[in-house]
Order: structure tokens, then sequence, then C-alpha cells
């Protein structure tokens, strides 16, 4: 498989978790201490890890490290706007459509060499 496949695969499935850790304990924990959350999202946030440091070990092989964070950066954008909108019942907003566009300037930047 290649790398740019194999790193972005990884950083999805981070992302998922990422997103999981930092931001359902809004809709599912509210009304528990904000320790409670935090301890539930560190343990969201342990599967995020075992995924991000090999997604970033692998990606480097091929990858500068700037072209990882300008991927990683579009893959959570990727992430966060279905969950915003499936899973905490949010609106679609234009601004996500502006957001994207931005990053994906940054994309051809930073992969154009």
């Amino acid at each position: 498989m290649p790398v740019i496949l194999q790193t972005t695969l990884l950083l999805m499935c981070s992302n998922i978790f990422m997103t999981f850790a930092w931001y359902a304990h809004l809709k599912n924990l509210s009304d528990q201490k904000w320790y409670i959350a935090a301890i539930v999202s560190w343990g969201i946030a342990l599967f995020e890890y075992l995924l991000q440091v090999p997604a970033n070990r692998v990606g480097y092989s091929e990858l500068s490290l700037s072209q990882l964070k300008i991927l990683q950066e579009v893959i959570s954008l990727s992430v966060f706007v279905p969950f915003v909108m499936f899973y905490m019942n949010q609106t679609l907003k234009l601004d996500y459509l502006w957001a994207g566009m931005c990053l994906l300037g940054a994309v051809y930047f930073i992969f154009r060499s």
C-alpha cells in the first residue's frame, strides 16, 4: 500500500477518535463533573495516539513534516464536519466550505514542489 494512502487512512481513523475525545463529552457527559469528562476523553485519546504516532512515522518516511501537518489538518476538517452535523446535530454552514477551500490552497502550496 502506498505510503500516502497508509498515512491518510491511519490519520483518518486517528482523527475520528480525536474528535470524539475532544467534543463528544459536550453532548454525552455534560451532566458530569469536568474531570470525569477529562478522564473519559483521555481514554479515548489513547486510541487516537495509537493510530496517530504510526501514521506520522509511516508518513515521515516519504513526506515532509509540513506536508504531514497540512494533510492532518485537511483530514481533521473532513472528519469534524460530518461529526458536527450527524453526531452533534448542528447545521452545515457555508463557512465550512470556505475553510475547506483555504485548506485546499494550503495543500496545493505545500505539495506542489
